[in-house]
């Protein structure tokens, strides 16, 4: 459900400061990304060929390298003009752009290889708009336990954490997995977890358990501006299974409910008009914000 689109082959992909064609794009097997998964990345959205929330993409990016003591290969301007040349080299009005920076290339040592320039690779693929039906119908989820690192507000490549609860999901004929760590929820396989109780909005802290995505301080804005209460604090799995309002936000999701959990309906098992009240507002920050 909701599955990024492959790009065409013939689709323009950028590696290590040439544009190429992406079934021409080659990536040593020695590189530390194939090797240990040491590396970092980033997805931005695109509107009708503009980009939305890239300064702060942007800047999570720089947060992610130096997390991980990666030297960023290129200035805040230069990633902006890259993003923009490969949106406007490739076909869709909306798409996604894809960012991966890794270490390098280095013979297998976990320690970090010195000299070594940083792998860059981006690409764009067709943006993965949700079906009406499903946004209107609202998400089947389900719970398990959070058993990833502690470091997950890195956006790294190491994911697999990620995909063995994204799998959990599929296998369950769930659109997601939503985490519990000691009884609290942190997030989900590939979104941020909000729930409503009592018309006010709640979200997990921002902390090292999660990854935020960009899409939280956003939705922080759109709930000062549309008069929701909004709080950010431990919410506790008993919470979550009594909420009024379960909602999902991420790049490609924007904000949809949940209205199933666990094979039980989340109150009514429609979408609230808090989730609803959101997504309008959404829509409408794309056009205002979109560059």
């Amino acid at each position: 459900m909701n599955a990024n689109p492959l790009p065409e082959e013939s689709s323009e992909c950028y590696l290590n400061g040439t544009f190429q064609p992406l079934a021409q794009c080659q990536v040593s097997v020695l590189d530390r990304g194939f090797i240990f998964g040491d590396g970092v990345y980033e997805v931005i959205p695109v509107y009708g060929r503009r980009v939305f929330r890239v300064q702060e993409h942007l800047a999570r990016l720089s947060r992610s390298l130096a997390a991980v003591g990666i030297k960023s290969p290129e200035q805040a301007g230069d990633w902006l003009s890259l993003v923009r040349e490969l949106v406007a080299r490739n076909a869709p009005d909306d798409q996604c752009v894809y960012i991966q920076v890794t270490r390098g290339v280095a013979k297998r040592d976990h320690a970090f290889p010195r000299g070594v320039e940083p792998t860059v690779f981006m690409m764009s693929f067709p943006f993965p708009h949700l079906q009406t039906e499903k946004r209107s119908q609202g998400l089947a989820c389900i719970t398990a336990p959070d058993l990833r690192w502690r470091n997950a507000h890195i956006k790294s490549i190491s994911l697999l954490g990620n995909v063995l609860a994204r799998q959990l999901s599929v296998e369950n004929d769930a659109a997601e997995t939503l985490l519990i760590r000691d009884g609290y929820l942190t997030e989900a396989s590939a979104s941020n977890v909000w729930i409503v109780r009592n018309g006010r909005l709640a979200a997990p802290p921002r902390d090292h358990d999660k990854l935020e995505g960009i899409r939280v301080g956003l939705l922080e804005e759109l709930a000062a501006e549309t008069g929701i209460a909004l709080e950010f604090r431990p919410v506790a799995e008993w919470e979550l299974r009594c909420a009024d309002e379960i909602l999902l936000t991420s790049a490609t999701k924007e904000v949809v409910s949940v209205t199933t959990l666990d094979g039980r309906s989340v109150a009514s098992g429609r979408p609230g008009t808090i989730g609803q009240s959101l997504y309008l507002a959404y829509q409408e920050a794309k056009r205002l914000q979109s560059h």
